[in-house]
């Protein structure tokens, strides 16, 4: 039943703009989650929103820095569950970076939704992944307006 999420979007900003959004911790707030993220291969961090009883999740997404190829790769594990140091999702999330005549495109793969319990999960980031990028692109364009304010 393996199930992965795909997505491709496409910026009108150049790659290492999209990786800044992509790789430091306050700006990734900006669009996603709190976290302590740093883009060094096999950092431990996480990401932190409220709990969701009803899917058995704490909160907190436990990650780990897999690959880092900057401005063109970057993949990290994606873990959560209920608390108390069980894990009911065990996933990975890999962006690839692809710079083009006009920006950039960014692709979005989020696999290891193999379990039965993990299928809400699927569907709510199979959705939500869409709205966070649409944040970033939000930030993104205000800053090149030069309004902080997204």
């Amino acid at each position: 039943m393996a199930k992965v999420i795909k997505h491709q979007f496409f910026f009108s900003h150049p790659p290492e703009a999209v990786w800044d959004y992509l790789t430091k911790p306050e700006l990734m707030q900006l669009w996603l989650m709190k976290n302590d993220f740093q883009p060094i291969v096999g950092h431990d961090f996480q990401f932190r929103t409220n709990p969701i009883p009803s899917l058995d999740f704490d909160g907190i997404f436990y990650c780990k820095v897999l690959e880092i190829v900057p401005f063109k790769k970057l993949s990290y594990s994606w873990k959560s569950g209920p608390g108390n140091g069980e894990i009911t999702l065990d996933s990975v999330v890999v962006w690839k970076l692809q710079p083009t005549d006009k920006g950039t495109e960014l692709f979005l793969e989020h696999s290891g939704f193999s379990k039965k319990e993990n299928l809400s999960f699927y569907n709510g980031l199979a959705d939500g992944w869409v709205k966070n990028i649409q944040k970033m692109a939000n930030h993104l364009n205000a800053a090149q307006n030069g309004n902080t304010n997204a």
